[in-house]
């Protein structure tokens, strides 16, 4: 017993020390851009363009939050995500403005061309909550509105995120859909691997393994101890 506890101070001294000096993963990359209104305020074909200062590979999350004001009904405001402009691959978030407050997600490749994955018609998205996309590796691109999921580990074969558009008018004689607001967005990306917390579970792991073998040995060792000495007496 004395063994597990000594051991299990060690750990706990050990651990945290070693988060403190771990929590920069130097994979990771950040960038927020905050979009005027003005700039939904072009159809799609004159989009405006926003590239971001880094690229985020494979393992990303966005946070979006809509702050826009609507000058009337039938405005929207789309997002489209690029690996690379000059191609035709994309995923595109809408939000349609009052009174439907309509929410979709499209994906766009060369190979399948446009196909929308999710489309709520009524009151899919609010002011109030943060619109977050996620991809990795692994589980493919998720999107959710505040706690609830609009897509599901969709696999869209790898996604580098560079640039993002936006635009709002459905054609060049529309009005103007935004009047005053701004929209936030936020990504953040990073390998995992490469924060040596990651493997802080293993760690524990390991350590918990090693402590269940030796108390094993121990007990083992102690029964034995006790069965010679009952025999020699």
């Amino acid at each position: 017993m004395r063994i597990l506890l000594v051991a299990l101070l060690l750990t706990g001294s050990f651990l945290p020390v070693y988060a403190q000096e771990a929590t920069m993963n130097k994979s990771e990359r950040y960038d927020s851009v905050t979009v005027p209104y003005s700039a939904f305020n072009v159809n799609a074909k004159n989009a405006t363009v926003f590239k971001l200062d880094h690229e985020h590979v494979t393992n990303w999350e966005i946070e979006m939050q809509n702050k826009l004001h609507y000058a009337g009904q039938g405005g929207n405001t789309v997002v489209r995500l690029y690996e690379d402009l000059k191609t035709p691959k994309f995923i595109e978030i809408g939000m349609g403005g009052p009174p439907d407050y309509r929410f979709w997600v499209a994906v766009n490749t060369p190979e399948d061309g446009y196909f929308i994955i999710h489309d709520e018609k009524k009151i899919g998205w609010t002011s109030d909550k943060l619109i977050t996309a996620t991809h990795s590796s692994n589980g493919g691109l998720t999107v959710s509105v505040g706690s609830k999921e609009a897509v599901a580990n969709l696999d869209v074969a790898g996604f580098t995120m560079r640039e993002f558009t936006v635009s709002g008018m459905n054609s060049t004689s529309d009005l103007p859909p935004v009047d005053s607001g701004e929209f936030t967005f936020n990504i953040l990306s990073g390998d995992p691997s490469g924060n040596p917390i990651f493997y802080m579970p293993f760690m524990v792991l390991a350590v918990t393994l090693v402590l269940i073998v030796v108390l094993l040995k121990t007990k083992n060792r102690t029964s034995e101890e006790k069965m010679s000495q009952n025999k020699s007496s």
